[in-house]
């Protein structure tokens, strides 16, 4: 009964995380940043809003999957160190799981590093025909769309705003991929350096990582897919190869 219990929690937790897909929308983490009172009246309409009701789908789904494995742990354990070991249990699986990338995550940040050189490309083209940086990042946000037209329609709307460009800039520079984008301006405007010939140089670099980034994974597609086709073709080596001789030897050992 024990052990049926724990098999029964772990299976339970491993259907939850099989089907745990929180939403990631909302401010990027970037944004979370202490905002001037100017700023505050925006968020309603031109900042990308907290899903609340993802937020707490996640919440439930780390509850369900920790509770699971707590209650099969402690009823498999048993005895006196039943709960605490139950519990110890839990508190690793709520950790692991907050920890766990979702798939949404992934996507959006893979699509934020894949278009992020484009994106910069073509605000390299609008500041070299004259515009402002402002306004050439809002053009920008509408022509790519997608997550990357988010993070800088974010920006565009703090620029409008009468935000400083520079405090702008340099907070974008924390965002985890567009920072390289918010630093390179906000070098440029302490330093009084073009703007457009940054953003040609950054394209060109962002480019030459997105290539060393894919080359990377696909070499170590090989590497990955070793061991399970090891494990393939173990057996068909083992019963063509191994078998065969093995019977042959006894037969000719105890044959007449």
């Amino acid at each position: 009964m024990s052990l049926l219990s724990l098999l029964t929690g772990l299976l339970g937790a491993t259907a939850v995380l099989a089907v745990w897909r929180p939403r990631v929308t909302g401010t990027p983490a970037w944004a979370a940043v202490r905002m001037a009172p100017q700023e505050r009246g925006v968020q309603a309409s031109d900042l990308p809003q907290t899903d609340s009701s993802g937020a707490d789908r996640t919440v439930l789904m780390r509850a369900l999957a920790a509770g699971s494995v707590a209650i099969g742990t402690a009823v498999f354990v048993g005895g006196d160190i039943g709960l605490p070991a139950g519990a110890l249990v839990g508190v690793a699986v709520w950790v692991a799981v907050g920890r766990m990338e979702s798939p949404q995550a992934r996507r959006r940040r893979e699509r934020l590093e894949s278009e992020l050189p484009h994106a910069v490309d073509l605000l390299a083209a609008c500041l070299a025909g004259g515009l402002a940086p402002g306004p050439a990042v809002e053009q920008v946000a509408l022509a790519v769309g997608g997550p990357v037209g988010e993070e800088l329609r974010l920006a565009s709307s703090r620029l409008r705003l009468g935000v400083d460009s520079v405090r702008v800039w340099r907070e974008l520079g924390q965002h985890p991929q567009l920072g390289a984008l918010g630093r390179s301006i906000a070098r440029a405007m302490d330093s009084g350096a073009s703007i457009a010939d940054a953003m040609a140089r950054l394209a060109e670099d962002l480019r030459h990582e997105t290539r060393s980034r894919l080359q990377g994974r696909v070499h170590s597609v090989g590497v990955k897919a070793a061991l399970p086709l090891g494990l393939c073709m173990l057996p068909a080596f083992v019963l063509t190869g191994v078998v065969p001789l093995v019977v042959g030897s006894l037969g000719a050992l105890l044959g007449p």
